[in-house]
């Protein structure tokens, strides 16, 4: 395909300046990391600094005798919902004393967005297992679809049942959540024209820690 104008070449350089402006140097190890993949720590010892997540784990695990923790870079994966629509996850691996952490999310225009999962385990343990049953867990969140598209609009499923995460929306300032379900944003007020249509039925409620099971 012919591009006369250089237009291509101009959204490609675009697109670099762009995404390695979402990337920021890490001040211990000097990598250029992912801003997701980022860490500001404040000690007494040396002030504020911009860590990656590896070196900010090794700080941790070596301030807490973790000999035995090793921090394991994770490739994404790509795993099918029940419609067959594919999601690539993005790991990363947060160590926090008595716990370590493994996110899995999304990725949109390089930002943790979407579908996102937690799980915690032992900071000495298998990592590789850890993350055997966070892929599992994914799979779980992913056979199951709380809203479906009806004539009036997006509805909820007939079993009645929505699993989610609550967000900050931006637009109202804090006074209301954005919600998060089935990898989509859902405003509170969107959420509430859906519930509208159990008028007079009952609904209970029930947080938990994204790390738990729903």
């Amino acid at each position: 395909m012919q591009d006369p104008n250089g237009l291509l070449s101009s959204n490609r350089m675009k697109k670099h300046v762009v995404m390695q402006s979402q990337r920021t140097r890490c001040e211990s190890c000097g990598r250029s990391v992912p801003s997701y993949d980022i860490v500001n720590v404040t000690s007494l010892e040396h002030g504020g600094r911009t860590l990656c997540n590896e070196c900010c784990n090794k700080e941790v695990a070596a301030l807490g005798d973790l000999s035995m923790f090793e921090h394991v870079r994770f490739e994404p994966v790509r795993l099918a919902d029940c419609t067959g629509a594919i999601h690539e996850f993005h790991f990363r691996t947060r160590l926090f004393g008595p716990g370590v952490a493994i996110d899995a999310f999304e990725l949109v225009d390089n930002h943790p967005a979407g579908y996102r999962f937690e799980i915690i385990g032992d900071p000495e343990g298998d990592l590789l297992e850890l993350l055997s049953r966070l892929i599992e867990k994914i799979r779980r969140g992913l056979s199951t679809k709380h809203l479906i598209d009806r004539d009036l609009g997006q509805q909820i499923a007939n079993h009645q049942i929505v699993r989610g995460e609550i967000g900050w929306d931006e637009a109202e300032g804090g006074s209301g959540p954005l919600l998060t379900i089935d990898g989509h944003e859902i405003t509170w007020r969107e959420f509430g024209r859906m519930l509208m249509s159990f008028e007079g039925w009952q609904f209970k409620l029930e947080i938990k820690d994204k790390s738990e099971e729903l």
